[in-house]
């Protein structure tokens, strides 16, 4: 089995207490995936985010509608959040969102770790497809904070790189 890894990194010169507000809320993964993902919250709002909390929700994969089911395995507020699939389209999903302050803002930095099934044909597809995929919906998250703050504040992106 491959594993995989995507790690962002973005500053925001914003409060980490507004910033982490933010993310902490899962209504917004809607509003920061691109509406082709076809991601859609099946947990019922408002959504307590904490240690142990659970999110299920569909995404759509080649045109067929796949569940998701997230397991929050970490919370510590404002720090940052751990999320780990226990049901969906990857063998292995683990994603750290952490959220650091500076003088300058808040580091936003993201690093997933992820396998897919399938073996060798998986790691094709990965080639062929996940990789670019993930680097698409990373890249207009991105987009999406920049111009969420940038109302208010100027947005820099530090660094992006899938390995």
């Amino acid at each position: 089995m491959s594993i995989y890894k995507l790690k962002r990194s973005q500053l925001i010169k914003c409060d980490r207490t507004e910033v982490f507000n933010f993310f902490k809320s899962p209504v917004n993964l809607e509003k920061i995936t691109p509406s082709n993902v076809g991601f859609n919250i099946l947990t019922p709002n408002p959504i307590n985010m904490h240690t142990g909390a659970v999110l299920d929700y569909t995404i759509n994969l080649l045109g067929l509608k796949v569940r998701w089911t997230t397991l929050i395995t970490d919370y510590n507020e404002p720090d940052g959040f751990t999320d780990v699939s226990i049901k969906g389209p990857y063998s292995f999903w683990h994603h750290q969102h952490e959220f650091l302050e500076t003088k300058e803002g808040t580091i936003m930095n993201d690093e997933v770790t992820y396998s897919l099934p399938f073996g060798f044909l998986g790691q094709i597809v990965h080639q062929l497809w996940v990789k670019r995929k993930l680097n698409e919906i990373f890249d207009y998250r991105a987009k999406y904070i920049k111009t969420k703050f940038d109302d208010r504040i100027k947005n820099n992106n530090i660094s992006s790189e899938v390995k």
